[in-house]
């Protein structure tokens, strides 16, 4: 089992996840929207040979689901 971190030890952790989640934040920020896009449409033609379709499509048939089931809820209110 490790070594539990002392007070000032979790501390010093916190604060270099914290550092590192604000340069995440301003590059992100700095992002324009044209890379972002470039950066999603790689995302998305990376689908197919990450082996994500089936995981994807059995997610999207959930989604279409539960939107049938509110759709339906919907209705029998009006």
């Amino acid at each position: 089992m490790s070594e539990r971190l002392t007070k000032e030890e979790a501390a010093a952790y916190r604060r270099r996840w914290q550092i590192a989640a604000e340069a995440e934040r301003a590059a992100l920020r700095a992002t324009s929207p044209d890379e972002k896009f470039r950066q999603f449409a790689a995302l998305m033609a990376s689908v197919e040979s990450m082996g994500w379709s089936d995981a994807l499509a059995a997610e999207d048939a959930e989604v279409r689901a539960r939107w049938i089931r509110l759709r339906e809820a919907l209705r029998d209110r009006e």
